[in-house]
């Protein structure tokens, strides 16, 4: 649906460490650096990437939602997410007001947007 998401972060390199922490288990590695002004582009073996920048400005809170081919990885990134220093904003599980096979994790970043990650499919 998008080539890719670029958003500024105020603590660059926490915020990073964050990211690449909370979706390893999705396969999310980084592919482009340059100065924290620029910033870093994250992604897995997909096209669409995610980029962040160091900005001392303070946005909006940014809802951001990744697809998981398997609900272990939603379990992995809400435990990845939360050692990395993530809030929790809603533990792993199904949640059927959206559909009976939306099984999906929320946590808060260390800006505060609501990092989500969601596997579609049934359990096996």
């Amino acid at each position: 649906m998008f080539d890719h998401v670029k958003f500024g972060v105020t603590d660059f390199e926490a915020s990073k460490a964050f990211y690449l922490a909370a979706l390893a288990p999705l396969g999310v590695t980084v592919v482009g650096e340059g100065p924290p002004s620029y910033g870093v582009e994250l992604c897995d073996d997909g096209e669409a990437s995610l980029c962040l920048f160091q900005t001392t400005e303070r946005p909006a809170q940014l809802h951001i939602a990744f697809v998981a081919a398997r609900r272990a990885q939603v379990d992995a990134f809400h435990r990845a997410a939360l050692a990395a220093g993530g809030t929790d904003n809603g533990a792993p599980g199904v949640r059927a007001n959206y559909n009976a096979n939306y099984y999906a994790a929320f946590v808060l970043d260390p800006d505060g947007h609501n990092i989500e990650v969601v596997c579609h499919r049934p359990e096996p």
